[in-house]
């Protein structure tokens, strides 16, 4: 992403032993949600081939904005588990401390033109934490 003629960096990994984390920013937290749900599906496979040709809606109503986050990605992991889907845009539409609505895009994964790369099994509670003031997400992954 551009901002200006500065580049924003969308997120960056960490290092953690034996699994993987990332920490996800963003203009807004709404953005760095998107970032987050963005750079899991990097680690799993490389999304430049990843077309928006499908889409699903998710609303989700947590005790406060961690347990978002963490019911966010791992619902988006169950797409992936479930239905194969490959997620690479990510549109939230509402969120506030204990509720989100979102529309992801992507498509079903083809071996024939989608190279995996890692497995991800789940959103950590490990370390998670949502900085609302910076936009600043962290989260480690089960691998």
């Amino acid at each position: 992403m551009w901002i200006g003629r500065q580049a924003v960096r969308r997120y960056q990994f960490i290092e953690h032993t034996a699994d993987i984390g990332l920490v996800a920013y963003g203009q807004t937290l709404e953005e760095a949600f998107a970032n987050a749900a963005y750079g899991m599906f990097s680690i799993i496979a490389e999304l430049k081939t990843v077309r928006d040709t499908t889409s699903r809606r998710l609303e989700i109503n947590e005790v406060d904005t961690e347990g978002l986050l963490f019911e966010w990605l791992n619902r988006l992991l169950y797409f992936f588990d479930v239905e194969m889907l490959l997620f690479r845009k990510f549109d939230i539409s509402e969120l506030d401390e204990n509720h989100m609505v979102a529309v992801c895009s992507g498509e079903k994964y083809d071996p024939a033109r989608h190279k995996l790369k890692t497995g991800v099994k789940s959103a950590t509670y490990h370390l998670l934490k949502v900085d609302r003031e910076k936009n600043q997400i962290r989260v480690i992954f089960d691998i």
